[in-house]
């Protein structure tokens, strides 16, 4: 497949000017006149089409992978998934009035609806969309975050150090928890979406106002071509661990999907990457990017990278750190508690020294970060013990939490933790096996089951109980929480893990409405009136 052909993409400067832009951060964008929708024959020139039936000449009015989607005017992508092939939904499309259906398959007659031939159409639909929505991404400077933890947080404390420094509302963002466009933010519906939604994102963010977008990108958008040739200023590496194995097969396949986000096929590579020094991976993929492109690494402990902690203090109301790059350094406080949110800030700290802001301008608008929803947020309680709600999901993730509670705890940590179904099966016994060398009580439950009976789960997580004494299991998630808080005793923490910010939980047959931190709360405040003696 040949390069992307921009579809009145405008005139603007070097990608990064560090230190040469204006004290908004804006790029220079020419005056965009207004012009006529485009046609399926400027979309899909010859050099992305294998063959095609029909009138090309057609305007578009839309682009849609789902045919319950489809209006009048909208190109039908016929894509495969994982558990169904959009070939199948081709009738309801062109009932609905596609003006073209795209597919890997020879064009065939579908009466006034065009039929296109393309060849690898998750990247043809990247393609496509990226010059629909006018390349929104070349009006932008757009950060890529890839890792298998601390995405949102590295995500949120970014966007607020931009924010700050630049203007509120100049950063856009779009992750796991919400998208956040300048002028209005809608909910999440997938971590890095789909190559359609992603463009009309970007072009939102755009058009809204601002002039940086900040994105947690996925194993699965980097392997789905959801993000293929978006033109990233700067690529983030945080860390690889066990996670997804039910996708990708094995860890080298994972990581090399994540290595594609610095090594794109075409055209979207970024011109800089920032890489955590003490992940094994990311010091492997340094060496393997050398020569490429720019490289700065952060470290929590180790001089030799761009920025690293001299020294840090962490407490359950948040941490204190010394930052050096070079010859310069800043002391900041941070709400953000345990080494790993250290690490988090240190890589957006590295983006922002990407892209040309001194380190003692932007430091101490850490001060100012409130958090992020779900992500090691403390509830109010009893002042007997604390809680937290954290998004810990990989025994990775979950034995950072349960460490840093651990070090900053007088009394014991009990956790309420669960494993999704329908996921990676062997990171269970793994998750166990954390939480009992940290947990002094483990109340083992339900996450989002799926289409997995907790009994199959619970088998799973069982392969890894060592110690039985400190194990209950208890199916029904607000029971457990219920339990852990009976548990708790004076100088205790109590952690909720697994789901964080969401608000439901998924079961075969339904959704149903469940946010740790809410169903907590009221379970706190439930505990104080028995306590009182108020009926």
């Amino acid at each position: 497949m040949e390069g992307f052909v921009d579809i009145e993409t405008p005139a603007i400067g070097s990608r990064l000017q560090t230190g040469s832009r204006g004290n908004n951060g804006s790029r220079a964008v020419q005056p965009r006149q207004k012009s006529l929708p485009p046609t399926l024959k400027t979309l899909f020139p010859e050099s992305i089409r294998i063959a095609s039936r029909g009138d090309l000449s057609k305007p578009v009015s839309s682009l849609v992978t789902d045919s319950r989607r489809v209006i009048p005017g909208a190109v039908f992508f016929a894509i495969p998934g994982l558990r169904t092939h959009g070939r199948f939904y081709i009738e309801q499309a062109i009932d609905g009035g596609a003006v073209a259906v795209v597919s890997e398959e020879a064009p065939v007659h579908w009466g006034h609806t065009a039929s296109i031939q393309v060849d690898s159409i998750r990247r043809v639909v990247a393609q496509v969309a990226r010059n629909y929505f006018k390349c929104p991404d070349r009006q932008l400077y757009v950060t890529g975050i890839t890792g298998t933890n601390g995405k949102t947080t590295v995500s949120y404390v970014l966007q607020h150090l931009l924010n700050r420094h630049f203007g509120r509302g100049g950063a856009g963002l779009i992750g796991t928890v919400q998208y956040d466009l300048g002028k209005r933010t809608i909910p999440s519906f997938k971590t890095t979406p789909e190559a359609i939604d992603t463009f009309s994102l970007l072009r939102q963010m755009a058009q809204g106002g601002c002039r940086w977008a900040v994105m947690e990108v996925s194993s699965h958008g980097i392997d789905q071509s959801r993000v293929f040739g978006l033109s990233f200023d700067v690529g983030v590496f945080l860390n690889l661990t066990q996670d997804h194995l039910d996708y990708h097969g094995d860890l080298e396949t994972y990581y090399q999907v994540k290595k594609r986000l610095f090594k794109s096929e075409a055209g979207g590579d970024p011109k800089l990457a920032v890489i955590n020094w003490d992940d094994p991976y990311g010091r492997r993929l340094v060496g393997e990017l050398e020569g490429d492109l720019r490289v700065i690494t952060f470290s929590l402990k180790d001089e030799k990278a761009d920025l690293w902690a001299r020294a840090y203090d962490c407490s359950q109301q948040g941490s204190r750190v010394v930052i050096q790059s070079g010859p310069e350094s800043v002391v900041l406080s941070t709400r953000l508690p345990g080494s790993f949110n250290v690490s988090n800030i240190l890589a957006a700290l590295a983006v922002c020294k990407a892209y040309g802001i001194a380190l003692s301008e932007i430091g101490p608008e850490v001060e100012s970060f409130p958090g992020v929803p779900g992500r090691m947020e403390r509830l109010p309680s009893t002042g007997d013990f604390n809680v937290f709600v954290d998004y810990a999901h990989t025994d990775d993730a979950l034995a950072n939490a349960l460490e840093m509670l651990s070090a900053i705890t007088r009394g014991k940590v009990v956790l309420v933790f669960g494993c999704g179904g329908c996921r990676d099966r062997d990171k269970r016994k793994l998750m166990m096996r954390v939480a009992q060398r940290y947990a002094g009580h483990v109340c083992a439950t339900s996450d989002n089951p799926r289409s997995e009976s907790i009994e199959a789960i619970f088998r799973d997580m069982k392969e890894g109980v060592s110690n039985p004494n400190k194990v209950e299991f208890i199916s029904d998630r607000r029971a457990a929480i219920s339990r852990a808080l009976d548990v708790a005793r004076l100088g205790d923490t109590v952690l909720v893990a697994g789901k964080g910010h969401e608000t439901v939980q998924e079961f075969k047959d339904r959704i149903v409405p469940f946010d740790d931190r809410q169903v907590t709360r009221e379970l706190l405040e439930l505990k104080q009136l028995v306590k009182a003696g108020i009926p």
